[in-house]
């Protein structure tokens, strides 16, 4: 990695640590490839990875490929990618096992006889998720971090932004450059925590930069999840796909002291029942066959449904007087984050159901990806929760989202580290045609509150207007009204100085913008797209 006067060199760039960020870096550095991984985090770990609590999908008794296919098709009401989902089912048990068993080694939670301790979720057919109790995404992501530091030939930049992707359509001085068929990327304008811009120059980005969740007024995100490596390849014009499909997540904490809180989906595996304020299950009404452990989209809607039927602010989820673990591990020690959380707001899991709403959990669309994790941009690849490879459909199935990071990291990886060998990178001439970054604008004008109340105004109009359940006339004041916070916040962009307040800002409303588009123009309610009208 070579480094002057803000100008950076690297093979290749990663923007984003989390599952599919950090096995891009880790499968990139054992090919011999020089990585550098950007975080606008403070901190590496700081990404939605991190609080995943399910598990990730493994191989199941009595599983098959076949299974797992059907049930990802079954979620997907109609819209995946099959090939990409007969790709996951092949490839998932192999890459976990050589990544996160004998690479990472993960202490995932094993059965008193020492095998791999299989649950179930919602909408799959057998049990084939392994897990570390109920923070799988924080032993993943602090053994794949230990993992990714141990290489030498891997740079971890944390407190780092990408504010756009450079590509010689947009940027080049060279003329000629403008004139490719396929727009290249060349890496990404980068600020520091100290409010300098850097031009990253790279072969071969891969956008790692998760979901959308923190566009939206209640959610299970981190704040880092605004849409950001969406809003960057779109305007650098890389084709989108499916932004319509916001997965919410049926059951987070509800009280009116805590964040929400996700309840993990393993719960219901586990024997959990929704029940009303009078104890009454309640969705065998909405789905008879599969009742608790129906799809997200479906568990969702008939939350949001007894809750409005009934004036009440939550549901409930019943573990304690269903438990099917009975006898075998104690509901504290199977599910130990959740029970402590929920005990530092006087709720006992053991003994009392849980109070529980939706909230936005995950994007089934984004940046649209190949089986390599390529894009429509020449060396630009979009790998997690911010491609779209049509895997999830409209409706992604439970524990998917790490497995999805997972796969397509470590190819994207193999995909670059061959196209590397094979002299695909870019002449230098194409480097040194890029400027450095200009400031739109200088001015010291930057207001926190203005820039708090745009971010109130977007995530409550993604919440009211682009929810759960959408009208037309809902989302076409959603586009009217975003549209025209977007013009403004365009022109307070040019006139201020740059920071990474406003970089979160103009990359959170584009997306938001394109979202809200995308749900407006889609008519047909299908898996998490749910239209009234």
């Amino acid at each position: 990695m070579r480094e002057a006067a803000g100008r950076i060199r690297v093979p290749a760039l990663v923007i984003g640590t989390g599952i599919a960020g950090l096995t891009a870096a880790l499968a990139l550095a054992q090919r011999g490839v020089k990585v550098l991984v950007l975080t606008k985090a403070d901190e590496p770990d700081d990404c939605n990875t991190r609080w995943a609590q399910g598990g990730i999908i493994y191989f199941g008794k009595r599983d098959s490929p076949s299974a797992l296919v059907r049930d990802v098709l079954a979620a997907g009401a109609g819209l995946c990618n099959a090939e990409a989902v007969r790709f996951l089912a092949q490839e998932g048990p192999r890459v976990v096992e050589e990544v996160l068993i004998r690479d990472a080694g993960v202490p995932f939670s094993r059965t008193r006889e020492g095998d791999l301790d299989f649950t179930r979720e919602g909408a799959h057919s057998v049990a084939r998720i392994v897990h570390s109790a109920d923070a799988t995404g924080k032993a993943i992501e602090l053994a794949l971090l230990a993992r990714v530091k141990a290489e030498k030939d891997v740079r971890i930049w944390a407190g780092a932004t990408a504010v756009d992707l450079i590509t010689a359509r947009h940027h080049s001085s060279d003329v000629q450059q403008r004139y490719a068929l396929q727009d290249p990327c060349l890496g990404a304008y980068v600020l520091d925590a100290a409010g300098a811009v850097h031009t990253v120059l790279a072969d071969f980005t891969v956008l790692a930069t998760g979901g959308v969740g923190s566009l939206f007024l209640h959610t299970t995100n981190t704040r880092h999840a605004i849409g950001d490596g969406l809003a960057m390849a779109a305007r650098a014009g890389a084709a989108v796909l499916n932004l319509e499909y916001v997965q919410f997540h049926p059951t987070t904490l509800y009280h009116p002291d805590a964040e929400r809180f996700l309840i993990s989906e393993a719960l219901r595996g586990e024997g959990a029942v929704l029940v009303n304020r009078s104890g009454k299950p309640f969705m065998h009404r909405y789905d008879r066959e599969r009742k608790d452990l129906a799809p997200r989209d479906v568990v969702t809607r008939a939350i949001v449904e007894e809750m409005t039927s009934r004036g009440e602010p939550c549901v409930y989820l019943d573990l304690a007087h269903n438990y099917e673990g009975k006898g075998k591990v104690p509901i504290r020690d199977r599910f130990p984050t959740i029970a402590a959380t929920c005990a530092k707001f006087g709720i006992d899991i053991a003994t009392e159901p849980i109070p529980v709403v939706p909230a936005a959990h995950y994007f089934c669309g984004g940046v649209l990806a190949d089986l390599e994790g390529r894009t429509t941009i020449r060396n630009l690849y979009a790998v997690g929760e911010a491609s779209c490879t049509g895997l999830h459909g409209a409706n992604r199935l439970a524990s998917t989202s790490l497995l999805e990071g997972l796969v397509w990291g470590y190819h994207a990886a193999r995909s670059i580290a061959d196209r590397i060998e094979k002299g695909h990178g870019f002449r230098p001439s194409m480097f040194r045609a890029i400027p450095d970054w200009r400031s739109p604008g200088d001015a010291q004008n930057e207001d926190p509150a203005l820039i708090q109340q745009d971010w109130t105004t977007i995530r409550n109009t993604m919440w009211n207007y682009v929810g759960i359940v959408r009208t037309g006339e809902r989302l076409g004041r959603a586009v009217a009204d975003i549209r025209d916070l977007e013009k403004r916040l365009s022109r307070f962009y040019h006139e201020t100085k740059i920071s990474r307040e406003i970089v979160d800002l103009i990359h959170g409303v584009h997306a938001s913008h394109l979202i809200a588009q995308a749900a407006s123009k889609n008519p047909v309610s299908r898996g998490c797209h749910y239209r009234r009208n």
